[in-house]
């Protein structure tokens, strides 16, 4: 099979390799569409993880086999797989920390190699503990481009049920890439107020459609002035920060009121630092917290969000690549131009 193989200093390369083998209780998926996410290309850009691998985990696809012990998928089922899924047992797990937990931490799906995802290829072999619990069925009708939503969704829905904005809360989104779309519309449907920021204006056009009253360019607007002007001076009463920019931390602390809570998502890399005044989080009472990946508690109700039609998240979709194009994907989602959002690859396809 083909897959996008990373090679370290940053590299990555289409190159044929064997397909995965798969072993009891164990299934092959052979991989239609997987969208690509920064979280994959800061382990390139900045080398995190030791290559060679392959990454892609917002991954949708058909079951080409299943192992021994396996009965409730089989081949020709379309499927969407999460590459992590905790225990459920240990420390973390009874806290609800699911990212914490051990298991969860070790990837259950890989294209060879170290585990990584895989989607980047066009077959990954899904492990026991993911078939169990970690793959759902795609219903007909549901594009698999459509279906490789519903991992991303669920990362930004359980940050925002652990924000939980209240009806009537201000709410200031900095960043509306296809995750901070992705939290204007599901903030939207708290009934909160929702401003956003971004630098490309087809983005801000694009989040308010999807809810958002308050649409500024922060080259243009002084955000943290307009947010104040409009909650009588105090500021946001959340902030939620879904991109990674120098100095985006100050202007969310700018931007919020004292006893705010600062939301931060998007930043993943250990090797990113945060420099803010001491006095704004303890004397301002503010509190800055993090969320990271997927919970399997709201794995259900996001493959409903994304598969029942009540967010227009396929429209987030811009590029559908395929896999021969992948770098030219990852440059795009870099450097994202005025109509670039969510990219797709498609392993299957060799050229346009």
């Amino acid at each position: 099979m083909h897959a996008a193989v990373y090679r370290g200093q940053s590299m990555v390369s289409v190159e044929e390799i064997p397909t995965p083998a798969i072993s009891p209780g164990e299934i092959l998926v052979r991989v239609e569409a997987c969208g690509i996410c920064h979280t994959d290309l800061k382990k390139i850009e900045y080398n995190l993880l030791d290559p060679p691998r392959v990454y892609g985990h917002e991954t949708a696809g058909v079951v080409a086999a299943v192992g021994a012990d396996v009965t409730r998928f089989q081949p020709g089922d379309p499927v969407v797989v999460f590459h992590h899924i905790p225990c459920l047992d240990c420390f973390y797990c009874r806290r609800k920390n699911y990212a914490q937990c051990a298991v969860y931490k070790r990837v259950g799906i890989t294209a060879g190699f170290e585990p990584a995802g895989g989607g980047f290829a066009q077959y990954v072999r899904v492990m026991d503990w993911i078939v169990e619990r970690g793959v759902e069925k795609i219903p007909e009708g549901i594009s698999f481009e459509r279906a490789t939503l519903v991992e991303p969704l669920n990362t930004c829905l359980k940050a925002v049920v652990q924000c939980d904005p209240q009806p009537g809360d201000f709410v200031l989104i900095l960043g509306q890439g296809p995750i901070g779309l992705m939290f204007t519309m599901l903030v939207n449907r708290s009934g909160a107020r929702v401003a956003v920021t971004d630098r490309i204006a087809a983005r801000l056009a694009i989040a308010s459609r999807c809810g958002a009253e308050f649409a500024w360019d922060p080259n243009q607007v002084d955000a943290a002035a307009e947010v104040k002007r409009l909650t009588g001076g105090r500021g946001a009463d959340l902030v939620i920060v879904a991109a990674s920019v120098p100095g985006i931390i100050d202007r969310a602390i700018a931007s919020s009121r004292p006893g705010a809570r600062i939301l931060l998502f998007a930043q993943t890399s250990a090797t990113e630092r945060i420099e803010a005044s001491g006095a704004d989080i303890c004397v301002g009472e503010r509190t800055l917290f993090g969320c990271y990946s997927a919970s399997i508690d709201l794995q259900k109700e996001s493959v409903d969000l994304v598969f029942g039609g009540e967010l227009p998240v396929e429209g987030l979709i811009s590029h559908r690549l395929p896999l021969a194009n992948i770098r030219s994907g990852f440059d795009l989602a870099l450097h994202p131009g005025p109509k670039s959002l969510k990219i797709i690859v498609q392993p299957q396809r060799w050229s346009q």
